[in-house]
């Protein structure tokens, strides 16, 4: 027994509730467990109990044993002096002073305590693995939207951050997230650097010469040092070494860019040569993003490809045998940009100036995207609950990643539903 676990049977009342007696003989009805309280105080505020003949309102403390009280030195704390009663496990001293204590020992079920242990105590890599299936379909589906909703939370909290950095410029904010997302995981922050590194208005003034706009992002990226045997390399070399001056230019470090265990067509040189075509193709790329509303309408704004130097070049001076053609940013790519930066934007920017609307659009948009295929997805599927939409998808990384492996099972709904029914 924990005390969480025993905060959380009491807040879900799974204990017996009839016939409750205190400590003192006297019968105990408990008419509102009280609202956890997630601060320093009394465990649970504003409760509501009946003891005898008389109705009690106020905060309540709970406690695995009783002698945690004075391990916990609530006898010397002034929160706790108004307390209308004591919830324990195991009564293993007296009874604190000034008010009544309920031991829950004997009226919680060993079959929720089992449950409970089978969760937390599991080695699978989801706790609820063969159970969670009994759980009722709309528990889930609402459980991934509170998700998604959290998920987002998160991420645009972070946003806002660049968002001020970025002086309130929504095109800024889109040309930082969107370069980022180009970088994927791998290469995200180095990528969100170079973006960094080059004010949006730079690119822009140069955006209808596709040359110069990879002098600009190459350079800025360090890879355009030393020197080449590739004519188109040395082209943009001495482009970037006139931009540079001109806009007084400081490339990010070269070795924060990864290689390594990528497949080639995801290196960031291919990446980078894509994103600038984007640039490049681009027209008032941010309020053409705000003002649409389906996939259908958004693809054709991301679908981008290389310049033809890279057609047979992973790398600068690094010619392949066999061509492999033009490097057009796949639809899995396009697909992971709507769903990690296109949707969050839209609805950051509805939620920051109050369009319910476009906010609905935001959340319809991901539910109109397949799901995502990715690691943790198998592990889902494999377990027998497989994602219906990109929204849906999200949500189980939320969970994932921020409940599952921690087994934060007290806290989602899936696990109060298994714990509590078995």
């Amino acid at each position: 027994m924990t005390e969480a676990f025993l905060q959380f049977l009491w807040q879900h009342n799974l204990y017996a509730i009839s016939d409750l007696k205190t400590t003192d003989g006297e019968q105990l009805s408990v008419i509102y467990c009280g609202r956890l309280n997630r601060d320093a105080g009394p465990d649970f505020l504003e409760g509501k109990i009946r003891v005898g003949d008389t109705t009690l309102v106020g905060n309540i403390e709970l406690h695995v044993k009783a002698s945690d009280w004075h391990r916990h030195g609530h006898q010397n704390d002034a929160a706790y002096k108004n307390l209308i009663l004591h919830v324990v496990y195991e009564n293993d001293v007296p009874d604190i002073p000034n008010a009544p204590t309920l031991v829950l020992q004997n009226s919680i079920s060993p079959d929720v305590i089992a449950r409970y242990s089978g969760l937390v105590k599991t080695d699978a890599a989801l706790p609820c693995a063969g159970q969670h299936q009994r759980v009722k379909d709309i528990t889930k589906e609402s459980w991934l939207s509170r998700l998604l909703a959290e998920r987002w939370e998160q991420k645009l909290s972070d946003w806002n951050i660049l968002l001020e950095n970025a002086a309130e410029d929504w095109r800024n904010l889109l040309y930082w997230r969107m370069a980022a997302n180009f970088g994927f995981k791998t290469n995200a922050t180095p990528f969100l650097l170079l973006a960094q590194s080059l004010p949006l208005n730079i690119p822009t003034r140069h955006k209808d010469n596709i040359e110069q706009l990879e002098a600009l992002f190459f350079g800025q990226a360090g890879m355009l040092e030393g020197d080449f045997d590739d004519e188109y390399p040395r082209r943009l070399q001495t482009e970037f070494d006139y931009l540079r001056k001109k806009y007084s230019l400081k490339p990010i470090k070269p070795g924060l860019w990864k290689f390594l265990r990528m497949r080639p067509v995801n290196f960031p040189t291919i990446r980078i040569a894509q994103f600038a075509a984007l640039i490049h193709k681009s027209v008032h790329l941010f309020s053409q993003i705000a003002e649409s509303s389906t996939v259908q309408e958004i693809a054709p704004l991301l679908e981008v490809s290389a310049s033809s130097y890279w057609n047979d070049h992973y790398k600068f001076d690094s010619k392949q045998e066999q061509q492999g053609g033009a490097k057009v940013l796949g639809k899995l790519s396009v697909e992971n940009i709507i769903i990690n930066t296109i949707a969050p934007i839209q609805f950051l920017y509805a939620a920051k100036t109050g369009t319910t609307a476009m906010q609905e659009r935001a959340l319809q948009l991901l539910e109109a995207m397949p799901a995502e295929n990715n690691n943790i997805m198998r592990i889902w599927k494999a377990n027998d609950w497989a994602p219906a939409n990109a929204a849906q998808s999200q949500g189980m990384l939320q969970l994932y990643n921020n409940y599952c492996i921690d087994k934060r099972c007290l806290e989602c709904p899936v696990g109060l539903a298994i714990i509590r029914k078995g």
